[in-house]
């Protein structure tokens, strides 16, 4: 399970971030000050930090730059509307993202994603389900003969690839896929997409071994990747 680390002093924006973000399926670990969020930098383990410029005993800002000399994690800082001096700040000492409040939950989980995805090491070459998934080149190959996926198909195995113990709700994969090839995904031609890559990654897409449905809530992968 991939780890949140929210430094925000506001309780009320604390208390439903870890909710939105607990029932996404990530863990989470919070601070309100500046303070208190330095002493747990080294003590807990996190992949991501979420932190507030504008703390009460400090600055999100010093929060950041003590993120970065003891780990390297993606952090998104949130920021008032219109403080573009702040953002520009931010960003020249190390941020990988801002998002403005009020914000929306799904354009933040999205960010988060891309963070996340970012931050993860690329393999060179990747196997799951007898499929071997050249990374740099971009092909995929079942038992030596190559499969022609489309840019939206090849990102979807990605995704599962990338998160290979975790159920994927159908809400998560349209955030990841929106913008993939400029292609519009909606939940219907999801559901597309999921159908036609096991026509072309499965023995058998009635009884698929790779990419396995959670009924009611969304897909997983069926075993881990392996790397070459």
């Amino acid at each position: 399970m991939q780890r949140i680390f929210v430094v925000e002093d506001d309780e009320e924006i604390a208390r439903n971030l870890v909710r939105l973000l607990c029932a996404e399926g990530f863990g989470v670990i919070h601070a309100p000050t500046q303070r208190m969020a330095i002493a747990m930098l080294t003590q807990e383990q996190y992949d991501l930090a979420l932190v507030d410029i504008s703390l009460p005993d400090g600055s999100g800002f010093t929060v950041c730059t003590e993120i970065k000399r003891v780990r390297d994690v993606p952090v998104i800082f949130l920021t008032a509307f219109g403080d573009e001096a702040s953002v520009v700040t931010g960003l020249n000492m190390g941020a990988d993202d801002y998002i403005i409040k009020p914000f929306r939950i799904r354009e933040l989980i999205a960010r988060i994603q891309v963070a996340l995805r970012k931050a993860q090491p690329t393999l060179a070459v990747m196997e799951v389900g007898g499929l071997t998934i050249d990374m740099a080149g971009g092909i995929v190959k079942k038992e030596g003969r190559e499969i022609p996926l489309s840019a939206l198909e090849y990102r979807l195995l990605l995704v599962f690839c990338n998160n290979p113990r975790s159920i994927l709700t159908r809400e998560r994969l349209l955030d990841e896929l929106w913008d993939t090839a400029g292609e519009f995904v909606t939940d219907n031609t999801l559901t597309v997409y999921v159908k036609r890559l096991r026509e072309k990654i499965e023995d058998d897409p009635s009884n698929p071994r790779i990419i396995l449905t959670v009924r009611g809530t969304g897909y997983r992968l069926g075993e881990n990747p392996a790397a070459q």
